[in-house]
């Protein structure tokens, strides 16, 4: 296996897929609200631009940082490698979290400005009620457990297609449509547009998707059992004082959201 990129090209593209998620998402929004006054429609063209774009994402950068584009994933790469070692240590979360929120408000930005709008325009679309909330801690909980269980399973092969089709899923199944991501979140508190959130709403979907996610991984827990430490695995220094090399990134840090 290669070596891992170095730390600053790897929150970079996290960056970048995360701006390019959101102008996604935002842009695809706007086309739709420009193309027909149906919700149903509306939400269709959203969300199918999104499966496929968020697919094509992940396979094109999963390689270089995982392709997490998701605060909530990433910690919960972290969270759940503590014990084996695999996952992304701190110092990869303080830089991936700020790169993904940044990405993500420059992507609806892009978006804006693709189509004539205010490039600074805070959304006035409330989203505040407990059943959107439980709506996000579900979508996120699914997410979780979708990309760590294929992990566990086996099956990261499959990453691209089936997190795009779950989140295409969870935009109809959830009644928030499935933000599932904190950085996509703040991202679309910048667009007063179809895909906007007020950001008076931003904070309580925030906590919903975090408690999903330790839901997710509570899931993977139930369904796959604990990951076993294996003794090749305990930290033991060589004889000359050098400590060992760090582990190779984990597949269970791939996946979006």
């Amino acid at each position: 296996m290669s070596a891992p990129a170095p730390l600053l090209r790897r929150a970079t593209v996290e960056g970048l897929g995360t701006a390019a998620l959101v102008a996604v998402v935002v842009g695809s929004g706007i086309q739709a609200g420009e193309l027909t006054h149906d919700i149903g429609t509306q939400l269709l063209a959203n969300s199918l631009a999104t499966v496929f774009g968020l697919g094509v994402l992940i396979a094109l950068l999963d390689s270089v940082s995982g392709a997490h584009f998701n605060p909530a994933v990433t910690l919960a790469a972290w969270f759940a490698g503590r014990r084996t070692g695999d996952g992304p240590a701190l110092r990869d979360v303080a830089a991936y979290l700020p790169a993904q929120v940044a990405g993500a408000v420059t992507g609806a930005m892009l978006a804006d400005a693709m189509f004539g709008k205010p490039l600074l325009d805070f959304s006035t679309h409330e989203r505040s009620s407990w059943h959107l909330w439980l709506g996000e801690v579900v979508a996120t909980a699914g997410l979780v457990w979708l990309v760590f269980g294929l992990t566990r399973a086996g099956r990261v092969h499959l990453t691209p297609l089936l997190v795009a089709s779950y989140i295409g899923a969870a935009y109809w199944f959830t009644s928030s449509t499935s933000f599932a991501n904190p950085a996509v979140t703040i991202g679309r508190a910048f667009t007063d547009t179809f895909a906007g959130i007020a950001p008076t709403s931003v904070l309580p979907f925030l906590a919903a998707q975090l408690l999903g996610a330790a839901a997710g991984l509570g899931l993977v827990a139930v369904c796959f059992g604990r990951p076993a430490v294996a003794a090749g695995d305990e930290v033991i220094v060589p004889a000359d004082g050098q400590p060992p090399a760090a582990p190779a990134r984990s597949a269970e840090e791939s996946a979006l959201a």
